[in-house]
Formats: structure tokens, C-alpha cells, sequence
């Protein structure tokens, strides 16, 4: 479905810089930031050439079709909205991992204002130089550790997870599991070579699922972990962002995701310990959502076209690299 979406200018966020700096503050440029597809993020300039960034959570900044309320209790539900953001900035600053800190929050508006951090993104200086950025990388290795450190029998994004009972039976690799053959059912209309090659996912995430032993703990991960999610602050270090998926889970899930987008620096990241056969799934399973995820966020008006055929497309080539297909 298309929507008319025109992005905030000065006169719509006056009120909430207002509300959140001060009535004395003049806010006297907007810029929308390339990115992300579940809300808006405005880099804020103020009259003395200082910034801010405001987050926008709303439908016209919402590029996914998503008729019905999602059910926050599912783990892989959409991440986003303020109260989810809220919980996670919480988490996070009480763990003592690094994210923009946050200045003001507007339920009303569903709209909240953080610090902008100047250093760009850990992406960008993995670009420019490896070796300058190893101190940031081993910074994220860090805090990495520290999320990995918090485990609880709890399942689920923190703004829900313990706040009502799992239903019976429910375990991480278990979701991934039927998200994946999910995933294949949705993307075989679409694709022609994931429909040749349905009957041998499906059997392949069975498998593969089936190997998986039970687990009662899990950890807190952010989910989407790549290097344009960590920003780095005046000091160099890095600072978690989109952080609105932040849930109890499988460490394994995060460092699939983390081999993914990272590629050769993900040594630094690695971790100890990691279950084999979670991996394996886990690893099935993520080509999976990135053929099925850009392929639906397409049937929309996204902007960036290109860029997630290109994602669909190499994450198909590895899944049926994976299954032999």
C-alpha cells in the first residue's frame, strides 16, 4: 500500500525540540536520516550550530504493511514503537552499554529526542581504516559480553519478557524454526527458485531444528546487530542504535547475524561456547529472512529498491548454497 509520506520539517518539530531543549532554543534546520524503515530519524541543528536527534515512530514513517497491533509477546514481532525503545534504552544504560543517551520522550507525539554523536558510524571507520577502528571494535566486543553476561529463563523483548507467562512449549529454535518455514512458504510465490527448491528447506530446517537441544536460559541481544547499528561518540566509542528489538534470546541468533554483516572483523566479536547446532539453524534460518523480509518490504513504496534486491539476493544464493539446491 502506498501512503503519502512527507518528511517532518522545522514547524512540525519546534514542539517537541521545545519540550525537550528548552523554550529558548531555536531549531532552525531538519535533516531526515537514510535509514531505517520502521521510523523516522531527524538529525536536529539548532541556532548555535548544536545538534540532536529525533526519533518518529508513526505509519507514514512505517514502510511496512502492518494492518493488525503486532503481539509484542512473539519475539520476532515488529521492533518498533517508543515504549519498546524506552525499555531498551533502560536496559541497556543499566548494564552499562552505550547508547545515545536519551533527552526527552513524547508519548502523545510518539516521538523521543537523544544526543547525536559525531563520530559516524563503526561501519564507516571499518571502511576507512581497520586498524584506527580496532579500539571501537574491541569496545563493541565488550559490550557484547555484557549482553551475553545478562541471562534469565525470561524470553522475549525486555519491555514484555517476564511480564506474562511463555506458552508452553515455546523455545528459541523453536521460532526460528517455523519463522523459517514461514519464510520459505511466503517467498516460494514470489521467488521461482525458492519454490524448486521448497520441499528441500523445508526438510533441511526440520533437520536441522530437530538437533537442537533444550536450553532454560537465555541472554539479552539486540538482534539486527550490524556495523551501521553502532555509532561511535566523541571518544571513539561505540554506541548502540535501533536498539527497539533488544530481547532475551540465543546468543547464537546475535553472533549469526554478527558473521553476517561484520565478515572479517567478526573474529574480534566472536564469542566461546557457541552451540554448534543452533548455529547451523540459526544460520538457515537468517538467509531466510533476509530473501523473505526485503522481498515484502518491496511490495511497498521503500525508497532504496536496489539495495534490498540485492540483500534478497545474495541471501538466497546462500541458503540454497546451504541446502545444496
Amino acid at each position: 500500500m502506498t501512503r503519502t509520506r512527507q518528511p517532518r520539517t522545522v514547524a512540525d518539530l519546534v514542539p517537541l525540540v521545545r519540550a525537550a531543549l528548552g523554550r529558548h532554543r531555536t531549531l532552525s534546520a531538519v535533516t531526515r536520516l537514510r535509514g531505517g524503515s520502521r521510523k523516522g530519524v531527524y538529525r536536529l541543528t539548532l541556532d548555535d550550530s548544536r545538534t540532536a536527534v529525533a526519533y518518529v515512530w508513526s505509519p507514514d514513517e512505517d514502510y511496512w504493511d502492518q494492518p493488525e497491533a503486532p503481539d509484542l509477546r512473539d519475539p520476532f514481532s515488529p521492533a518498533s514503537g517508543l515504549d519498546l525503545f524506552a525499555a531498551a534504552h533502560d536496559r541497556l544504560r543499566a548494564l552499562g552499554v552505550r547508547t545515545p543517551r536519551l533527552l526527552h520522550m513524547d508519548p502523545e507525539a510518539r516521538a523521543a529526542v537523544v544526543e547525536d554523536l559525531p563520530g559516524g558510524s563503526l561501519e564507516e571507520a571499518l571502511n576507512r581504516d581497520p586498524e584506527t577502528a580496532r579500539p571501537a571494535l574491541d569496545g563493541l566486543a565488550e559490550a557484547l559480553d555484557a549482553l551475553r553476561g545478562c541471562r534469565t529463563t525470561a524470553l522475549g523483548k525486555v519491555a514484555v519478557a517476564g511480564n506474562a507467562p511463555s506458552p508452553p512449549g515455546r523455545s528459541c529454535a523453536r521460532l526460528v524454526a517455523d519463522r523459517a518455514l514461514s519464510d520459505i512458504a511466503e517467498t516460494a510465490v514470489r521467488e521461482p527458485r525458492v519454490a524448486a527448491a521448497r520441499d528441500r528447506l523445508q526438510e533441511a530446517v526440520r533437520a536441522l531444528a530437530g538437533a537442537v537441544r533444550s536450553r532454560t536460559e537465555h541472554s539479552l541481544v539486540h538482534g539486527e546487530l550490524g556495523p551501521d547499528h553502532v555509532l561511535l561518540d566523541a571518544d571513539g566509542r561505540p554506541a548502540l542504535i535501533d536498539v527497539e528489538g533488544l530481547m532475551y534470546f540465543d546468543a547464537e541468533w546475535e553472533h549469526v547475524f554478527l558473521n553476517l554483516r561484520f565478515g572479517p572483523h567478526y573474529d574480534v566479536l566472536r564469542a566461546p561456547g557457541l552451540d554448534e547446532d543452533r548455529l547451523r539453524l540459526y544460520r538457515l534460518a537468517m538467509h531466510l529472512n533476509l530473501v523473505a523480509g526485503p522481498l515484502r518490504l518491496l511490495d511497498g513504496d521503500f525508497p532504496l529498491t536496489q539495495s534490498m534486491r540485492g540483500i534478497a539476493e545474495h541471501n538466497l544464493v546462500r541458503a540454497l548454497a546451504l541446502v545444496g539446491a
